[in-house]
């Protein structure tokens, strides 16, 4: 493995070494087109079910929630397993996960009014910043560096897995995780930096797939994974920003 990303692994673009329509190759530019329509579809979405939740009823952004999550779980494992049709389920994908980021936005903000927006630019900060440091080689994807990000994303996985297990049996022990105490929020903060590092090793797979003759729509596939990503980093932005609000 080379990458954290459950969508994007280190043989994702094995099979297109060679590709023979070179005219027709995936590129990083290309790839970046693709990433910004599918923040633009997720933006829409979000940002109509924001402004419903916010402006009507904070109630009303739950079922967008929960059916946008369930939709966008399942075209996120279609297209993991059917990348050749990422050019259409991406753009869906991003559609359903912009109703989830709306709905959460819209109840965190009823809280904490101007969160979202502080975490939009937070988070968009993040990606120009993690952008320039590849890009300049300030931050490179070396062996090391793969291995030592896997393992913390691994590792925060597992927790999540397990407080989750705990609470379907009314354990509630590991509340550090929702917790505003100076170990939760250093917690949350540990979790935002190895959730930025991730795009790292994003670009860096993206870079190489357009290297080894893929064909054009592994654009879209690239893009999708980016956003799977960015949507983690947007949702634990706004939860290390909700903690550090309810301190005040």
């Amino acid at each position: 493995m080379q990458t954290a990303n459950p969508v994007l692994s280190s043989t994702t673009f094995d099979t297109f070494s060679g590709y023979a329509n070179w005219s027709q190759t995936m590129t990083v530019g290309g790839t970046v087109g693709k990433t910004a329509v599918l923040l633009g579809c997720a933006l829409l979405t979000a940002a109509w079910t924001w402004s419903r939740g916010v402006v009507v009823n904070p109630a009303i952004a739950m079922p967008y929630l929960i059916v946008g999550g369930i939709v966008g779980f399942i075209l996120a494992m279609v297209t993991t397993f059917k990348m050749s049709w990422a050019p259409v389920t991406a753009p869906l994908y991003a559609l359903a996960e912009g109703f989830v980021l709306g709905g959460l936005s819209a109840l965190v903000e009823s809280q904490y009014p101007g969160i979202a927006l502080q975490a939009v630019a937070m988070t968009f900060g993040t990606l120009a910043c993690m952008l320039m440091a590849y890009q300049s080689g300030l931050i490179r994807a070396t062996e090391r560096f793969k291995l030592g990000v896997v393992a913390a994303t691994g590792a925060i996985f597992l927790v999540y897995l397990l407080n989750w297990l705990l609470s379907l049996f009314g354990f509630h022990g590991m509340n550090v995780l929702s917790g505003n105490g100076l170990i939760g929020i250093g917690v949350s903060v540990v979790i935002v930096i190895v959730a930025a590092l991730n795009l790292i090793l994003d670009f860096d797979l993206i870079e190489k797939g357009s290297q080894s003759g893929a064909p054009k729509y592994m654009e879209w596939y690239g893009a999708f994974a980016l956003m799977v990503t960015l949507i983690w980093l947007y949702i634990e932005i706004l939860r290390l920003l909700s903690k550090l609000r309810s301190r005040k």
